[in-house]
């Protein structure tokens, strides 16, 4: 058996391979396709080597190698920090308005179990839910811009977005409902003549508006004889007067301020009482100020809505900037 088997591990010439090359054997390799070959295979385990260890993820670095790397431009920074910078001056101004807003509630004492039913008519707290609202939306603009972080920027960009939508309606319909703004403003001017002795920020409200458009009630200055304070049939002192806000010259000699100057101003005529109180009434005198105004109100509302309009683009294109380093990084 051994002898067998070492007969046959003997080559004999007969049984030896042709293995020469001629054209009529193509398939046995020829020595130039074989030396080319081996020339592919050595280069392609030189590139293997120094790409590194063949740990499974070589494909995926020659791929990420042909991948085009995305830098931010000095456009992208610009939009970044500017971002950043409006955002912040914002939310300081947030922060005071939220301040002025507790300031107002607390020192007159809102909170109070007697006040706390009407707390939610206070313009205190108006303002105090403005001030949050404005530095809660700022503040997520500016962090996110500041940490480029996408879900703060889409969130602020939303809200961008839906407060320029409200806007824009609010003033379409303002616009359709000219004609009965008049008597809405008409209704609350009379409210607050009614509360004006209750509430301290209707009064001051009041106040203001009486001051600076030298006028007196919504109508005419017997308008407050609606107030209980100053009815004729009141039993105080008050009774058939005016707040001294609707007096010509409140003031004694440019220096004191007179309070009893519209006391009884209710019981003269027209052409007494033009000396002492202005006739005319404050719904007027605010129809008059607008048509004076309305060239700068108009390009006030065009300037806010427009600076709403670029941040939010500039949130957008910022964005669109993260999204493609972080993808290329």
């Amino acid at each position: 058996m051994r002898r067998y088997l070492g007969l046959k591990r003997i080559f004999w010439p007969w049984s030896r391979r042709d293995t020469t090359q001629n054209e009529y054997s193509p398939l046995i390799p020829k020595v130039s396709s074989a030396i080319e070959d081996d020339e592919e295979l050595d280069n392609v385990t030189t590139e293997i080597h120094q790409t590194g260890p063949d740990n499974g993820h070589d494909k995926s670095r020659v791929l990420v190698s042909n991948q085009p790397h995305y830098r931010y431009s000095f456009t992208d920074y610009f939009l970044k920090y500017f971002l950043f910078l409006c955002n912040l001056v914002f939310t300081v101004l947030g922060l005071v308005v939220l301040c002025l807003g507790m300031w107002g509630l607390i020192s007159k004492e809102s909170f109070a179990q007697e006040k706390i039913g009407s707390i939610g008519t206070d313009p205190m707290l108006i303002l105090m839910t403005l001030g949050f609202v404005l530095t809660l939306l700022c503040l997520s603009g500016c962090v996110g811009a500041l940490r480029e972080n996408c879900s703060l920027l889409k969130l602020f960009s939303a809200a961008v977005l839906a407060l320029i939508t409200a806007q824009v309606l609010a003033g379409i319909v303002a616009y359709s409902l000219q004609d009965q703004v008049g008597s809405y403003l008409r209704s609350g001017m009379l409210a607050a003549m009614v509360h004006y002795q209750d509430d301290l920020d209707l009064r001051f409200i009041t106040d203001e508006i009486q001051t600076n458009l030298q006028c007196c009630g919504a109508d005419n200055y017997r308008d407050w004889e609606l107030n209980i304070y100053y009815n004729c049939s009141a039993p105080g002192v008050l009774a058939c007067g005016v707040p001294a806000t609707c007096c010509v010259d409140p003031l004694e000699n440019g220096t004191v301020w007179n309070s009893q100057c519209g006391l009884g101003a209710q019981l003269l005529d027209e052409f007494s009482a033009q000396s002492v109180i202005f006739l005319g009434g404050c719904l007027g005198g605010i129809s008059r100020w607008i048509e004076q105004h309305e060239g700068l109100i108009g390009t006030v509302g065009i300037v806010v809505v427009g600076v709403q309009i670029l941040t939010l683009f500039i949130s957008t294109r910022l964005l669109e900037s993260i999204h493609w380093h972080k993808m290329y990084m």
